[in-house]
């Protein structure tokens, strides 16, 4: 029987993740083996809860649940081959009870190559019996469909936003960077005007600081993203927010200390270097400017 359905296009999907087929991925036919597409659409829903802001792990162990497949289907039309780069549209198609329908298509450029439905339930990861979508995962998912924003970003004192940003802060460089704890925590933060981005779970994904102003010149510091959401645009969110402070309170520019695998990052928000590079808590830093 003939689907009655007309075939999706990209303007049916927000989300897009890009891939290069790689030289593993072809067959002796020199077109990607059949097994393959499922990987690539596995790989775009991994990104997908990326793009929602929620790292999954911690996403699902405060939704007291988690997602397993239980149905998926692929629909070929045409072949990728080597070299080609391809884009997989994938959105949430429908909720039920307890179930979430995933619509996929592989792209080359405009043409449908191979269309993909992923049928998941959310279920008790011990059992693996199903339960009720929780409301608040429902609620994202239908948001980010509808073009809503994922993420807000507060601005506030320590005793507001000290919770998240302290915990993402061990996170990231007492746990992920090996920086002593006596190094991370000064009474600095007391008097800092903090921002922390959350998501629509309510969780902390970034994190910064701008300290008081000295001679017009403010300087921020501890900026930190959760490590699987990093170059989504929450760091850049979190520093423009600190960077708006201070021009709210008339600095004419502020200062920071980049860790040099950062540097790039503060340059494309138009920070230039102010100094030689040195190193803190046995990290390669250079101190960076900005006028605001």
């Amino acid at each position: 029987m003939t689907d009655p359905r007309p075939d999706p296009t990209r303007a049916d999907f927000r989300f897009f993740h890009r891939l290069r087929v790689r030289w593993a991925e072809v067959d002796m036919q020199k077109i990607v083996f059949n097994a393959h597409y499922l990987m690539y659409f596995d790989t775009a829903v991994a990104d997908y809860w990326r793009a929602l802001a929620m790292p999954y792990e911690e996403a699902m162990h405060q939704l007291g649940g988690d997602i397993f497949v239980r149905k998926a289907t692929v629909d070929f039309r045409a072949s990728a081959r080597l070299d080609e780069v391809l884009d997989v549209g994938m959105k949430c198609a429908r909720i039920g009870n307890s179930s979430m329908l995933f619509e996929g298509v592989l792209f080359r450029r405009n043409q449908y190559l191979v269309g993909c439905e992923l049928l998941y339930v959310f279920a008790d990861p011990a059992t693996q019996t199903s339960r009720p979508v929780p409301d608040a995962l429902r609620a994202v998912l239908q948001g980010y469909e509808a073009g809503e924003p994922m993420t807000e970003v507060l601005t506030g004192d320590w005793a507001a936003l000290g919770e998240g940003a302290s915990a993402l802060r061990r996170q990231v460089f007492i746990e992920e960077q090996g920086i002593p704890a006596a190094e991370e925590w000064d009474a600095a933060d007391a008097t800092a005007v903090h921002a922390v981005a959350r998501n629509r779970l309510g969780q902390a994904i970034a994190t910064g600081r701008l300290l008081p102003a000295e001679d017009g010149v403010g300087r921020v510091g501890r900026m930190a993203v959760h490590r699987v959401l990093r170059n989504g645009g929450h760091g850049e969110a979190v520093l423009h927010a600190l960077e708006n402070a201070a021009r709210a309170r008339g600095d004419r520019a502020v200062t920071l200390s980049a860790q040099r695998d950062a540097e790039r990052f503060y340059a494309r928000s138009g920070y230039a270097p102010a100094g030689e590079p040195f190193e803190e808590v046995g990290i390669p830093h250079i101190e960076m400017r900005k006028a605001l």
